[in-house]
């Protein structure tokens, strides 16, 4: 896929300063596509959609098919009539960054009211539109709804403790549960039906001002989660549905031990034997809820780290091979041209270079990355080639004010001014930077949006290493400066990044 000459911005929906103590789907998203636009914006990027589990990491979700039931907006379910106004007050509000816990215990028992309402009171046309959203998932739909109904039953405990004719899925236990829960499994199944029929609702409306959606895929999964629960075959787990081997990343210069993700490995040979059915599934669902899709480390689809699970580090795995070329070669044949992105940060080898060329994807360069030894250069804008993405900071880095404030040395300090521009205020650096991004030959240019705000290191969304306190950022509530805009859009016209728009408007 080779992108137009574009740029966009990074935004999870969760920062958004929607009503509710969580960024949604509701009138604040609506305003910010309007600033999209008004900035002349091509892509919006978001994060993982699916709803998230211990630590609240959208890349540890509870399912890789389903949407966070948190980010529906209950603004747009009380239009509906779905859920009294009323019901609304005492909510969090739209300042101040997430407490997820909080959210989920007032906006949860809302939406299911909502949900059995709209079972109990739904008219003819609505009812048609849900029960042919439940046909077109059913690959996914119905087994999410019973695994998140037996996680509530049991407290939130992962699966692999619940009683064994549940953790075995055995025919008769689960018969009992879709005749003894039926509400439930219902309620559930029409809270998926909002998720769906609000995101559609705004990239619709992102679609008509010329935006596209780009979403996030991870290349693995959360062992707690129901695509593992539902099918254990296709991981790396023994008998009693332990993982054997599990995903991270070997020992670097940024750590002595590796990275232990502890994500349950797939068993490539037998989801080839498949025709890589659950992939296709997977990514099915994922185009019809984006329009670019961004595929978290990439290299592990030709060589992924294995560590036997039993090990507290990462240092005692090892390279596996994948069979990346023959997943992608059957999702070509699925789907025509693939939209992706690949995530190729990192140390990269020639092997993983050339399977993203083969299929044409568009790789990453980080500016912030750039300014190191001369082996980090390939992040400088005069190493780019034109079918790349270039950012000035991802989720996983600090802001760009907070990166110059408390990660660049002072001795590196003449080494970013000397590429960029002499640095009088510590502001100055965040559209220096920008304007390096913007002004580069990759095709597609994104900037975080605590970057166009010009925010610090209070605005960081994720510090890799810390397991608490991350996701939480949310931007102030109000009208986005009209003076952003114009900024924006004025680098955006002389980087010629509009063209595509021009065209399409002649």
């Amino acid at each position: 896929m080779v992108l137009d000459r574009s740029s966009g911005i990074l935004l999870h929906i969760t920062s958004l300063p929607s009503r509710g103590g969580i960024g949604d789907f509701g009138p604040e998203a609506y305003a910010f596509a309007d600033f999209l636009a008004q900035s002349q914006q091509r892509l919006w990027q978001v994060l993982p959609l699916g709803p998230t589990g211990f630590g609240n990491s959208p890349y540890a979700a509870l399912s890789a098919f389903a949407g966070n039931p948190l980010l529906i907006s209950l603004e747009k379910l009380a239009e509906q009539g779905w859920l009294a106004s009323e019901r609304l007050q005492g909510l969090p509000g739209d300042d101040g960054p997430v407490d997820y816990d909080h959210v989920a215990a007032l906006k949860l028992p809302l939406l299911e009211e909502a949900a059995g309402n709209f079972l109990d009171h739904a008219d003819p046309a609505s009812r048609t539109s849900f029960e042919q959203f439940c046909r077109d998932n059913t690959a996914w739909l119905a087994d999410y709804a019973m695994y998140n109904v037996l996680r509530r039953m049991y407290h939130a405990a992962s699966w692999n403790a619940w009683p064994e004719e549940y953790l075995y899925r055995r025919a008769e236990a689960m018969e009992t549960l879709r005749h003894g829960h039926g509400r439930a499994l219902a309620v559930e199944q029409a809270i998926q039906f909002f998720f769906d029929q609000q995101w559609c609702a705004l990239r619709s409306y992102c679609a008509e001002r010329g935006i596209r959606m780009m979403g996030d895929v991870a290349i693995f999964v959360n062992y707690d989660s129901a695509d593992v629960w539902t099918h254990p075959e296709l991981f790396e787990l023994d008998e009693q549905r332990q993982p054997i081997h599990v995903a991270g990343v070997p020992p670097d210069y940024f750590s002595e031990t590796g990275q232990r993700w502890g994500n349950p490995l797939y068993r490539w040979g037998l989801l080839a034997e498949h025709g890589f059915d659950w992939w296709v599934a997977r990514i099915r669902r994922s185009l019809a809820l984006y329009d670019v899709i961004r595929l978290d480390h990439f290299r592990g689809f030709e060589a992924y780290w294995s560590i036997p699970a039993a090990e507290e580090t990462a240092v005692h795995g090892q390279w596996v091979k994948a069979p990346g070329a023959e997943l992608f070669a059957r999702l070509t044949e699925a789907f025509g041209e693939l939209p992706f992105v690949a995530e190729d940060l990192g140390l990269i080898t020639q092997e993983v270079d050339a399977l993203r060329e083969r299929f044409g994807f568009p790789g990453m360069r980080i500016l912030q990355f750039g300014f190191g030894d001369k082996g980090a250069h390939i992040y400088l804008p005069h190493r780019f080639v034109p079918n790349s993405v270039v950012y000035t900071g991802t989720h996983d880095n600090d802001t760009t004010l907070g990166w110059w404030q408390h990660a660049v040395k002072e001795r590196e300090r003449a080494v970013v001014e000397s590429y960029l521009q002499p640095i009088q205020e510590d502001a100055e650096i965040v559209w220096a930077m920008m304007r390096a991004a913007a002004r580069s030959v990759a095709n597609l240019c994104i900037f975080p949006m605590q970057d166009v705000l010009g925010v610090g290191s209070e605005g960081r969304m994720n510090v890799p290493s810390r397991s608490a306190g991350n996701w939480g950022w949310r931007y102030a509530p109000g009208p986005l400066q009209e003076v952003l805009a114009v900024r924006l859009a004025a680098l955006t016209e002389v980087t010629d990044r509009d063209l595509p728009r021009a065209t399409e408007n002649s």
